[in-house]
C-alpha cells in the first residue's frame, strides 16, 4: 500500500516520492512568515464572530521611516530659521545723501549794463561768440569702464548730470518761474524734503535757495530776449568707492535778458557760472536720478543786495550797481568760486556793441 499521503493508484511515474511535492523547492524561513502582511487569526479569533479569517498586519517599519523623515525635516527647517535670526550677516544699508550745500555769489557791475536791440550782436561781441546754442554745449567725453563700473553705467551717469543741467538752466520754462518737475524727478527721494522746502520757504542758509537748484528769474522783472541760451563747460567723472560714481560738472550758461512786458526794449547779457557735484549709487543709476552734493554759483551783473533765494534779479541795459567786493571775479573763467560778493572782471561785462 502507500503511504497515508500517497495517491491511491500510488505514486505516478515521474513524480517525486516519498511524501515530497512539486512545492518542495519553496522555503518559507521565519523571517519571511514575520514579514508577511496577511496573518491566520487564532482558533479563539475565529470563533468570535469575524468574518475573516485573517488579519492584515501593519508595516512598522515603513511608520517608522515616515516618523524619522519627519523629524529630520523638522529639525532641518528650525535650524534654518534659527540660522537666519542668528546669522552676523546683515545687508548693506544705503548710506542717506548729504544735504546740498549751495552757495549763489552776486557779480556786480562796475558801471552801467551795455545792451542792444539785437541779441546777435550782442552774443557776437561777448565772449560767448563761440559757445554753442542749448544742450549742445554740455558735451557729454567718453565714457570708459572703471574698477567697480561698467562703461553703460558712467555713460549713466554723464547722461543724468547733463539732463539735469539741461532741465535746471536751459528749460525756458524753469527760467522764467515756471514749474520746477522737470528737475526735481532728477533728484534723489532722499532730498526731495530739501528740495521742496527751498521752493516753499526759500532762504540764502546754503541750504533752502530755489537758486542753488536751478536758475530763474523773477518773472515779474525779467523776461528772455532769445530761449537760445549759449553753454560752454565740461563734465568729469571719477569712481568714488565699489559702489558710487561722482560726476563734476563746470559750465558757463549765458542768458540774453529784457524787461519783462517791453518787447522793444534793448536787451542785455546776463552771465551764469554753476560748478555741480553729483553722486550716483547703483540705484540712481538705475532709476536715472542723482544726488545734488554741492551747487556753486556765480552771477551777474547783479547787485550785491540782491535777494538770490528764491529768484535771480539780474541788472538789465542801463542799469547800474555800487561797486561789489573783490575786484575781476570772472564766471568764465575755473576756480573755486569764494567770495560772497564780486564786481565783473572787465573781460566777462556785457559788450558795449557799436551802434
Amino acid at each position: 500500500m502507500g503511504g497515508p499521503g500517497d495517491p491511491p493508484a500510488g505514486t505516478p511515474e515521474g513524480a517525486p516520492s516519498g511524501g515530497e511535492d512539486e512545492y518542495r523547492s519553496v522555503v518559507f524561513d521565519e523571517s519571511f512568515v514575520r514579514a508577511a502582511r496577511l496573518q491566520e487569526l487564532s482558533a479563539r479569533e475565529r470563533m468570535d464572530d469575524h468574518t475573516r479569517a485573517v488579519r492584515r498586519r501593519p508595516h512598522r517599519a515603513l511608520s517608522r521611516q515616515l516618523v524619522i523623515l519627519a523629524v529630520l525635516i523638522a529639525v532641518a527647517f528650525g535650524t534654518a530659521i534659527y540660522m537666519g535670526f542668528r546669522t552676523p550677516y546683515r545687508p548693506p544699508v544705503a548710506d542717506r545723501p548729504d544735504p546740498l550745500r549751495m552757495t549763489v555769489i552776486p557779480l556786480a557791475p562796475t558801471g552801467r549794463v551795455a545792451g542792444s536791440k539785437s541779441v546777435a550782436d550782442l552774443y557776437a561781441h561777448s565772449r560767448a561768440a563761440e559757445f554753442r546754442v542749448g544742450a549742445e554745449g554740455i558735451n557729454i567725453p567718453a565714457a570708459r569702464r572703471t574698477s567697480h563700473f561698467s562703461e553703460s553705467q558712467v555713460m549713466a551717469a554723464l547722461i543724468t548730470a547733463k539732463d539735469y543741467l539741461v532741465e535746471s538752466s536751459l528749460d525756458p520754462d524753469v527760467l522764467t518761474g515756471g514749474s520746477a518737475r522737470s528737475v526735481r524727478i532728477l533728484v534723489d527721494p532722499e532730498q526731495l524734503g530739501q528740495f521742496d522746502q527751498s521752493f516753499l520757504h526759500p532762504s540764502a542758509d546754503g541750504r533752502h535757495a530755489a537758486t542753488g537748484w536751478l536758475v530763474r528769474f523773477d518773472p515779474a522783472r525779467t523776461a528772455l530776449a532769445d530761449q537760445h541760451v549759449r553753454a560752454d563747460g565740461t563734465l568729469r567723472v571719477v569712481e568714488a568707492d565699489k559702489n558710487t560714481l561722482e560726476v563734476t560738472s563746470d559750465h558757463t550758461f549765458v542768458y540774453a535778458l529784457r524787461p519783462t512786458g517791453k518787447d522793444r526794449a534793448e536787451a542785455s547779457l546776463f552771465t551764469v557760472r554753476r560748478e555741480l557735484h553729483f553722486r550716483f549709487d547703483r540705484d540712481d543709476l538705475r532709476m536715472h536720478r542723482a544726488e545734488v552734493l554741492v551747487s556753486a554759483t556765480q552771477a551777474g551783473p547783479l547787485a550785491c543786495a540782491a535777494d538770490t533765494a528764491n529768484h535771480l534779479r539780474p541788472l538789465l541795459a542801463g542799469q547800474k550797481a555800487r561797486a561789489g567786493g573783490p575786484a575781476g571775479t570772472d564766471p568764465y573763467a575755473t576756480g573755486e568760486a569764494t567770495a560772497l560778493c564780486g564786481s565783473l572782471a572787465t573781460p566777462a561785462r556785457p559788450p558795449a556793441v557799436p551802434r
